[in-house]
């Protein structure tokens, strides 16, 4: 009888978990006041979502009683309210680090994630920290949690003797949905306890599985919704204090508007009029030895956020967009550039996205960017003249992208770029799809492009790749391959610089599902790479890679890899000439990794790594560490450290022109050398409460690259003495950045940004080895640029606004 009855429970647990989650939201008409205390009559009878189901890392397992969660959701025609009470049987041991907008450190979290189109596809994912800090972000399983995008909405979190409140106002400008009268929505409500380092879900995320959005439950009976306009208007104005050695110090006054208009309560329209991102964090500038440009991350607001539709296929990189000129001006003798644009102006710049109630979604982005001259000087005559280095240009990026099944798409993408004039016009196009079984167990994705230059000389070229994967399970594994054709050139507004090749990888990988005595987490992975030439057929890549990352029951991480490259490759880029290659030796590298703890107060990361080519003595060796320390709730600060060095690196400093003989191929110039690199990374963080932090950051960056020996490039890619090369082409490069900042946000979508900023930057042939005199030689008033600036951005509600018109008349 008694294992009878065991048999019953058992089966009613796993019944109770594996089916669908449904939440009936509640009507209301009475206004609720956002405070944290759940006090409303409206909040008395609704329906509770409960019973919370561990996601990580014992997967499954129900929350405990004295965790126990509970949530309701009320709705009216401006937006939908969560109330969420956690409540916690040590109260006064719950985590509550105060942070910057989302980065929630060191403290609990309740989040809220929504599907308005319950497609399974993509969640707007918003969080609340016990510290009352907000935090969003877009999920999708193709790219993860994507916090560039930041959307208007307001909450408040208060601590209590039985846990703590979250109470949440998401307008419904903040999401998208249908237009249908009866709604069904896709939702969950996430829950870490961070002090435990547990993750638990209203409705079971299976992490045998291979998704993460297509588990959610569902929310019912919103119905019968009218949505007040979409219409926020965002102004700014900037104003900022110049000053440099040889400057007369002067100010600049910026003013600008950004607009949100929703064209249906699915298509949204974001304007960027008069853009200012004086205010985007610096770039973190290397000295760069390869051939191809150094990629920066985006740090423009526009172009970040929910642009995750246009991110789609990897054909579109905005950095693009107001970059670097794309021509170089032509010099004659005794002429050189005395004012070089680094950066060209963006005009405006829009963006219109959406998905319509069956599945297709639809995405454009234009942007242009001004006419933009150089100015040139005879250094005889002196006379100047300006010579332009970018047109007049249009960019735009067209996105459709058709899901289906709920779990599975195929996305088509144009991305254009038309110069004026007879200056270069690009046009590239592609089509992706990711499709998976109706279990989730298996995928196959891909896309394949075309890209069209019309320039001097017209070009075609072609870029296909393909993937399967079993996606579920302990054990998992890939194959694919990609294949791309020589005039391959996506990078008037994507960025590729690998082409003329196809590959073959696979992988096969190992994980725990639940934890062990030992173990929260464990991954094992074995990965095999083989890369060609597609024309010579000569091997241009190869590896095998296995590596393990463990995370210990108390939750200090670990990991181990090492790869080896069995044969010799051919480099064919590093040489910047067609059809020219450098062998480069066999090899093994190594490395591990530990980052302990950050719950407590002191934590630390540590990164070394080592490579050693089947050649005499090239190698190469560093690490970076980090230390951490959070004295309190209110102040962090961090602090890496990182040196690499590489010896008898071999490298490409030149090309020496043959003689009149055409047939005489160029000289192409290597060198052996050392290469050594340090830098050096101060953060820190005082939050005077939730909405006002103060931060720091700053990095220090010496590299050089001292040539040894120098060598000829020889036709079948070896290299051999070149002793009648004479120039100096010693690489030091020295930088210096420094940011403190004031942040304020003073109301749902309003903040008020102080920043000072000093930087410098210089590149030298000759090379001074005395660290100090590399550090403090940048530290003068000779050297550093100084910035101070202050902005302030305004969140208008059009409907906010219209009311209180109203009520005065």
């Amino acid at each position: 009888m008694k294992k009878a009855v065991f048999i019953i429970l058992i089966l009613s647990s796993f019944w109770s978990y594996s089916q669908k989650k449904v939440l009936q939201a509640q009507p209301i008409s009475q206004y609720i006041t956002i405070d944290g205390k759940l006090d409303e009559t409206a909040w008395e009878n609704a329906p509770i979502a409960t019973d919370f189901i561990m996601f990580e890392p014992d997967n499954g397992k129900p929350i405990t009683e004295g965790k126990k969660t509970e949530i309701k959701v009320l709705y009216n025609n401006d937006a939908i309210y969560i109330g969420a009470m956690m409540y916690d049987d040590e109260p006064n041991k719950i985590l509550k680090e105060i942070s910057q907008r989302d980065n929630f450190g060191t403290a609990d979290i309740f989040g809220v994630f929504i599907n308005g189109f319950n497609d399974g596809q993509q969640n707007f994912e918003f969080f609340v920290s016990a510290a009352d800090v907000q935090g969003d972000c877009i999920m999708t399983d193709a790219i993860g949690e994507d916090y560039s995008w930041d959307a208007v909405w307001i909450s408040k979190a208060k601590l209590t003797d039985k846990g703590w409140i979250v109470e949440i106002k998401i307008p419904y400008a903040a999401l998208r949905f249908s237009g249908e009268n009866k709604q069904t929505w896709g939702i969950n409500f996430f829950r870490e306890v961070k002090r435990e380092r547990k993750k638990y879900t209203w409705s079971l995320i299976d992490t045998k599985i291979g998704t993460f959005t297509q588990q959610n439950g569902d929310l019912v009976g919103i119905e019968n919704i009218k949505p007040p306009t979409r219409l926020f208007f965002m102004p700014y104005a900037s104003y900022y204090l110049n000053a440099a050695d040889g400057q007369k110090t002067y100010g600049t006054l910026k003013g600008g508007m950004d607009i949100k208009y929703g064209i249906t309560d699915a298509f949204t329209l974001d304007a960027i009029l008069i853009p200012d991102f004086g205010q985007t964090k610096y770039d973190d500038q290397i000295l760069n030895l390869g051939p191809f440009e150094q990629q920066f991350n985006e740090n423009r607001a526009f172009f970040t956020e929910g642009t995750d539709l246009f991110n789609k296929g990897n054909m579109f990189y905005s950095r693009r967009i107001g970059g670097k000129p794309s021509v170089d001006p032509d010099l004659n003798d005794n002429e050189e550039i005395i004012d070089n644009v680094q950066n060209v102006n963006l005009i405006n710049a829009l963006k219109v996205s959406g998905r319509t109630k069956n599945g297709l979604g639809i995405g454009v982005l234009n942007a242009i960017t001004e006419k933009t001259f150089a100015t040139i000087k005879d250094t005889i005559s002196g006379e100047t003249r300006k010579v332009i280095v970018e047109p007049l240009t249009n960019y735009n990026v067209l996105v459709l992208d058709q899901r289906f099944r709920k779990n599975s798409s195929v996305t088509f993408i144009n991305t254009n770029v038309t110069r004026n004039g007879e200056f270069r016009d690009a046009n590239v196009t592609g089509l992706a799809w990711d499709l998976n079984t109706k279990a989730n167990t298996y995928n196959l994705s891909g896309n394949i492009k075309h890209s069209i230059i019309n320039d001097t000389e017209d070009k075609n070229g072609t870029f296909a790749t393909v993937g399967f994967a079993e996606t579920s399970g302990k054990y998992r594994y890939s194959v694919g391959g990609d294949f791309v054709t020589k005039d391959f050139d996506p990078n008037d507004l994507g960025i590729n610089f690998y082409t003329n090749y196809y590959n073959f990888y696979g992988n096969a990988n190992y994980r725990i599902l639940n934890p062990t005595k030992l173990f929260n987490s464990f991954r094992i992975n074995y990965n095999m790479y083989a890369e060609f030439n597609k024309e010579s057929g000569k091997v241009q890549d190869n590896s095998i890679n296995a590596n393990l990352n463990l995370t210990t029951v108390k939750n200090n991480y670990y990991g181990l890899g090492f790869t080896f490259f069995p044969l010799e490759s051919n480099d064919y880029y590093e040489p910047r000439a067609e059809n020219r290659y450098v062998i480069i030796p066999r090899k093994f590298e190594a490395w591990a990794s530990v980052s302990t703890n950050y719950n407590h107060k002191f934590a630390i990361d540590l990164n070394p790594s080592i490579s050693i080519a089947d050649q005499s003595g090239r190698m190469a060796y560093g690490a970076d560490i980090g230390p951490r320390y959070r004295f309190s709730d209110k102040l962090l600060l961090t602090y890496t450290f990182s040196y690499f060095r590489k010896n008898n690196n071999k490298g490409y400093i030149d090309s020496v022109d043959a003689d009149d003989n055409e047939s005489t191929p160029e000289t192409i110039v290597f060198a052996n050398r050392n290469v050594i690199t340090y830098s050096n990374t101060l953060g820190g963080k005082y939050a005077i409460n939730s909405a006002m932090t103060i931060n720091l950051a700053v990095r220090q960056y010496w590299s050089y690259a001292e040539n040894k020996d120098i060598l000829e490039l020889q036709q079948n890619g070896t290299l051999t003495p070149y002793p009648q090369y004479t120039d100096n082409k010693n690489s030091s490069f020295y930088s210096w950045n420094a940011d403190l900042s004031y942040s304020w946000w003073f109301a749902p979508g309003s903040q008020v940004s102080v920043l000072y900023r000093n930087s410098a930057a210089n590149f030298e042939r000759v090379i001074d080895k005395q660290f100090k005199d590399n550090v403090t030689g940048l530290l003068n008033n000779d050297a550093l640029k100084h910035i101070f600036s202050i902005s302030v951005k305004y969140f208008i509600d059009y409907n906010a606004v219209k009311n209180k018109l109203r009520k005065r008349a």
